[in-house]
């Protein structure tokens, strides 16, 4: 091979690019992104239009089935959904994998603008979901200064000095109060004056004005002309004159009163107790998490110590930093990649016995590495738990392609050769089955691109980590192993460069240049010389019963494996049987196995979601969590306990939710206490289960990969009553089985109602219309924002309606006097029943039908056993003709993440054979290799019953990884057998001496393998969830890979091949 040839006659160029490359890593490493996961595209949207005041039917059918029928001709839709509760509708676009949601949103506000909605409704907003786009960090601030004060400082001062840092996005604020000037009308003033309601608020706007009138020219001047009306104190808005009666002005405080006040309370949020106003920080997408939250946090550290100097400091707390997790996370990764590194090293040290050869090999992992840094950054791959769960998993591996090819010197070397030719036959022998190798590795990860669902956005990152990990590596094998073991210390060669010194004087000049540049490496090499001896005979007697015990071991199987290995092929019907049966034993033992999509990942913290009956005031929201809180606050190894009145962000709902009567509890524990979770989740079910008042509480944890609650059942129908009992019975069954909590019904809690029911006829004779009486009766009851006041950088709403006094009860309500402007006032009750009743607190539909979701959470089984026997359990439950009954939720995407997975993992290894076949220009050999594959799998089963792994993405990704990994060993050893046969000998013969030949570097490969996943397959740490049972896979099959490789393949291999 030429690269090998150049390497060997190149050093110092190939020392330069090794250099460059390790430079250029160390720059990239720097610059590159650190988030916890991948940028994950979640192919969903999500229209939310708000309409105070409007009951679900009403925002059923004036919102959401427009908004339904509009959007559901958009491409790429697959489902539309929505939500329709009390004066807000929620309508869900799910799309295809891969589409682009950008272009995707573009088409979807083309079809909104187009829509006619009804004039009070709020501009329909579209909003993604996406956990990436989480707010980074939230923060509580409070102190003795009152909640509007709290509010203003946080909008401000700490909002403006938090949004000009480099990398924030947007900083909102939460909680505490919102100022707002309120003119609260007398009804039976404003009724003997006889005027409607809206004259006063028309004249405020009117009022509150500040015009341009243009310019006026006054002989060589010219004046810009302004009217400023404008208010400049609350007191002005009480003398504005609302009419003259009788030459007498009318005024606002004539027939009202005007106040400062506050916005009515939709979130209350405290911190341990304490009241507080959160600012919760999102980052600019491609902003490094952890650099932003220390730019935040350091900000923060300032204001702290300028509100310090105030009459009445204010305090501030971080509540949830998502910069913590992430750096916890990676860290943890890159420790199982150092300590997966050691351990590969000290493998290759105990059967190489040479700390010179041994560092050779171990120099491919960390230049493999660093030029891996560069390549992410040039195809913009961040540092993630992915990406660098893939740079751990491929530790291992990275040393393989280098065992192969210094084995393959040091054979040739111990044949006679000198240390150059041995470097370059031995190099060039193995390196297309190398190449081969690292080439079937790589093209697995292909069929990810085609894998649909959360699994193929969440891998690619990995899949692009290990592929330029294993492409350097491969490099590093073929050009820097070959070129430091060509450099020899021996005497012959200090020989040979003084021969050289003695040639002519013609050669003067370049001898020189060749003594300058080579005198510091010899130098250093004669240095490391003497390091590594003395470093080596160390080694070996520190680490001497180890040594002994290894030598044993390893000394008894290459002994052993020749025999072995000649009765195998001597009795090829018996090993085929082994091999048929326990194929066998691991199919049953395959149905054993779990499944679940993926693996929750544990942060160290969890969600409440808490439900009281609808109608519920958010203060007594506040009321029933604040003492929830104080519960949760006496469990061990609680650290921070952070509760929100009003908002809910819940599993099922692609949005955060916004009610009165929800709320959740936020609850962080103590650092390091992650594997409590469990047990305090346990504890505190068992205590809110009884509390009065209250639905039993859903738990939760932060949710990465999917929006949707691990089970739903759906039914769909139109009779909204016939849903409710359908839903109530499913229910009950599904409360029966065992690992399933939190079961509820979007059907449970009915919203309570005062109906108006018009008499149209008394309508008519009035003169006047429902829609006109509608409207007097919301801007009473609702009030209207009629103008801004302008206060410094503020602007806030002056809210006109009735006196608290006329709308306290239904009573009131039917008094409210409909025909202001009549010669005879007449009350609502005068042509309407109004009466008290019980509505539907949400109605959902899908794809245009009504349907009920039961949803639940699954605890203490896997998701795929509780989906059965949901099915087995709703299966007979009888319904009418019109309505029907499935299964969705995670179950739904997890059985579309498999099927695609499954083709994935045939597609890798068909690709695999390809490879092969162009390796070796035969169709029967890659063949024969192939058989490994399968009969891995006795070892994957094996590994995930001992374990206790269910079987996730997570796991069919190492599977495809397995793929490509088991059979390189399975290549070095029939190349070889095949250059052996060309050399005469026979088959049987060559399959024995290949054999016992491949065997030490199989074993190598294998353990430095195994070695460098086992730190990952234990699993310590955070985000280990979605690490260790991809390593797992990959050990148990490629452990039974490599005994199937040296044992049962040359049994294959002799079957198949026919020629003697």
């Amino acid at each position: 091979m030429k690269i090998v040839k150049f390497s060997i006659n190149r050093p110092v160029t190939i020392s330069m690019f090794v250099a460059a490359a390790i430079l250029f890593g160390i720059v990239s490493f720097k610059k590159l992104a650190i988030n916890l996961l991948p940028d994950i595209t979640y192919p969903t949207l999500t229209i939310r239009t708000e309409y105070s005041g409007t009951a679900p039917g009403e925002m059923e059918n004036l919102i959401a089935k427009p908004i339904e029928e509009a959007v559901g001709v958009v491409k790429n839709v697959v489902r539309v959904s929505s939500i329709s509760r009390s004066g807000v509708t929620d309508v869900m676009l799910e799309f295809n994998w891969g589409t682009n949601m950008d272009f995707a949103a573009m088409d979807v506000r083309e079809k909104l603008d187009l829509l006619y909605l009804p004039q009070d409704a709020e501009k329909p907003v579209l909003m993604r979901f996406d956990p990436s786009l989480d707010p980074i960090m939230r923060i509580g601030l409070f102190g003795e200064e009152d909640l509007i004060k709290l509010r203003i400082l946080a909008e401000l001062d700490i909002k403006r000095a938090l949004e000009s840092l480099e990398g924030v996005a947007a900083v909102k604020i939460n909680g505490g109060l919102e100022e707002e000037i309120h003119v609260e009308i007398n009804q039976a003033k404003l009724a003997s004056i006889g005027i409607p309601l809206s004259q006063v608020i028309n004249r405020l706007d009117q009022e509150n004005i500040n015009l341009t009138g243009g310019r006026l020219k006054d002989g060589d001047s010219e004046y810009l002309v302004r009217t400023l009306n404008e208010f400049k104190e609350v007191n002005e808005i009480a003398d504005i004159v609302i009419l003259e009666k009788n030459e007498a002005p009318i005024r606002v405080r004539d027939v009202g009163n005007v106040f400062k006040s506050y916005k009515e309370r939709k979130i209350i949020t405290r911190i341990n107790g304490k009241e507080s106003v959160e600012i919760a920080v999102y980052k600019e997408a491609d902003a490094n998490t952890v650099m932003v939250a220390k730019l935040v946090k350091d900000r923060l550290n300032e204001l702290q110590n300028e509100f310090k100097k105030t009459s009445n400091p204010v305090q501030m707390e971080v509540v949830t930093d998502q910069s913590l997790f992430i750096q916890q996370a990676i860290n943890e990764v890159l420790k199982t990649a150092i300590y997966g590194g050691i351990l590969a090293v000290l493998v290759l040290f105990f059967f190489l016995r040479n700390l010179k050869s041994t560092s050779i090999i171990s120099l491919s992992i960390p230049v493999s590495v660093v030029a891996t840094f560069f390549l992410m950054y040039s195809f913009h791959v961040s540092l993630n738990i992915m990406s660098l769960g893939g740079l751990a998993l491929g530790i291992g591996m990275l040393v393989d392609n280098s065992i192969v090819v210094l084995e393959s010197i040091d054979r040739k070397q111990r044949e006679g050769l000198s240390i150059r030719d041995a470097t370059y036959e031995g190099t060039s022998i193995v390196g297309k089955a190398v190449i081969a190798s690292t080439l079937t590795t790589v093209c697995v990860f292909v069929p990810i691109i085609f894998v649909k669902g959360i699994a193929g956005q969440l891998f690619k990152d990995q899949a692009l980590t290990v592929t330029f990990s294993l492409m350097a590596s491969l490099v590093v094998a073929i050009t820097l192993i070959p070129m430091l073991s060509s450099l020899s210390f021996s005497r012959e060669d200090l020989e040979f460069e003084e021969k050289e010194r003695e040639k002519g004087r013609s050669g003067y000049v370049k001898k020189s240049v060749i003594n300058i540049v080579t005198f510091i490496p010899l130098l250093l090499i004669k240095f490391f010389k003497i390091l590594f001896k003395a470093t080596s005979k160390i080694f070996k007697i520190v680490l001497y019963p180890i040594f002994w015990l290894f030598e044993k071991i390893f000394s008894f199987l290459f002994k052993i494996y020749p025999p072995v290995l000649e009765w195998c092929l001597n009795n090829k019907l018996k090993v085929f049987i082994i091999a048929i049966v326990m194929m066998i034993l691991s199919y049953f033992g395959y149905k054993f196995l779990g499944t679940e999509l993926i693996p929750e990942m544990k942060q160290g913290q969890f969600y409440v979601n808490v439900n009281l009956p609808v109608g519920t005031s958010v203060e007594n929201t506040d009321e029933t969590l604040t003492g929830m809180s104080r519960i949760v606050a006496q469990e061990p190894y609680v650290n921070t306990v952070y509760t929100i009145s009003g908002s809910s962000n819940q599993s099922g709902v692609s949005s955060v939710l916004e009610r009165e009567n929800i709320g959740q509890i936020n609850v962080i524990l103590e650092k390091g206490r992650i594997d409590k979770e469990e047990i305090i989740i346990d504890d505190l079910r068992k205590k809110f289960k009884d509390i009065p008042g209250i639905e039993p509480p859903k738990f939760e944890r932060p949710s990465f990969f999917s929006f949707k609650t691990p089970v739903e059942v759906e039914v769909r129908g139109y009779n909204l009553d016939v849903l409710d009992d359908i839903a109530s019975r499913i229910m009950e069954k599904l409360s029966r089985i065992p690992g399933l909590t939190d079961v509820r019904s979007s059907t449970e809690g009915a919203n309570p109602e005062i109906e108006i029911i018009f008499n149209r006829k008394k309508v008519a004779a009035l003169g006047s219309n429902i829609s006109s009486i509608s409207s007097i009766i919301r801007s009473k009851i609702e009030g209207e924002v009629a103008t801004r006041f302008k206060k410094r950088d503020r602007q806030i709403d002056i809210r006109v309606r009735a006196r608290k006094e006329d709308r306290k009860n239904l009573e009131d309500l039917k008094r409210i006097i409909i025909n202001p402007q009549g010669d005879v006032p007449v009350p609502l009750f005068a042509v309407a029943d109004l009466t008290l009743e019980r509505g539907p607190s949400e109605i959902r539909r899908i794809d245009q039908e009504r349907v009920a979701v039961i949803s639940a959470n699954v605890q203490g089984r896997d998701l795929g056993s509780v989906a059965k026997d949901i099915h087995n359990a709703v299966k007979n439950i009888p319904i009418p003709p019109d309505f029907s009954i499935e299964v969705g939720g995670q179950n739904e995407e997890m059985s579309t993440s498999f099927a695609s997975m499954r083709f994935a993992i045939l597609l890798a290894i068909f690709l695999v054979y390809l490879v092969m076949a162009s390796q070796f220009e035969s169709l029967l050999h890659p063949f024969v290799i192939m058989f490994t594959i399968p009969f891995s799998l006795i070892g994957v089963v094996s590994i995930l019953l001992f374990t206790g792994c269910t079987i996730s993405v997570i796991v069919l990704i190492g599977l495809i990884m397995l793929a490509g990994i088991v059979v390189n060993n399975a290549i070095v050893l029939i190349d070889y057998v095949n250059y052996l046969r060309r050399r005469g000998m026979n088959k049987i013969a060559a399959l024995i001496e290949g054999g016992k030949v491949r065997l030490r570097p199989i074993l190598m490969t294998t353990f430095t393998t195994v070695l460098g996943l086992l730190p990952m397959a234990i699993g310590l740490g955070e985000g280990a969830e979605v690490r260790t049972p991809m390593a797992i896979t990959v050990i148990g099959g490629l452990v039974f890979g490599t005994i199937v490789n040296l044992l049962f393949l040359p049994v294959v291999y002799c079957v198949l091949d026919r020629r003697g």
